[in-house]
């Protein structure tokens, strides 16, 4: 089984999709995807499956991103993912909820193409994207490098 075939079957799960219905739409037996339920806690009923993994995430008692239920520490701030990874996957699946100031927002012209972008808490930036920054760097180096040697022959 691919990590991939096992993220969908946890998000099919979590929708309350039965066994057969997700072995049929990932391409494998329904006792793996069973199994698979059976050793991460996603067994049982569709619908009770569901109700209770939205309530364990709504009282903080489950990993906002992969359903994992988590010990919250004593003090301080309660934990929202389990771990980094899941932070950031879920961050990269819901870009819109992130608060960005309009103070932080800066308009620049990129140094090497000319196009205007939009930097996010850096005046500095000069280019528009790795790439151009790469071209830049390297590419445009190169080009100055062999003008020169064909001017010397």
């Amino acid at each position: 089984m691919t990590e991939q075939q096992a993220k969908q079957i946890r998000e099919k799960r979590e929708q309350g999709i039965g066994y057969r219905s997700i072995a049929l739409m990932v391409g494998l037996s329904r006792d793996i995807v069973r199994n698979f339920c059976k050793s991460r806690g996603l067994s049982g009923y569709g619908s009770a499956l569901t109700k209770n993994i939205q309530e364990q995430v709504m009282l903080g008692k489950a990993c906002l991103y992969c359903s994992k239920v988590m010990k919250q520490p004593d003090t301080g701030r309660p934990k929202k993912f389990c771990s980094d990874k899941c932070r950031r996957e879920w961050w990269k699946g819901h870009p819109e909820r992130i608060n960005r100031k309009e103070s932080a927002m800066y308009h620049a012209v990129c140094v090497r193409c000319g196009k205007e972008f939009l930097s996010y808490g850096n005046r500095k930036r000069k280019y528009c994207s790795h790439d151009c920054y790469i071209k830049a760097r390297f590419w445009e180096v190169e080009d100055e490098d062999s003008e020169a040697i064909g001017s010397a022959d």
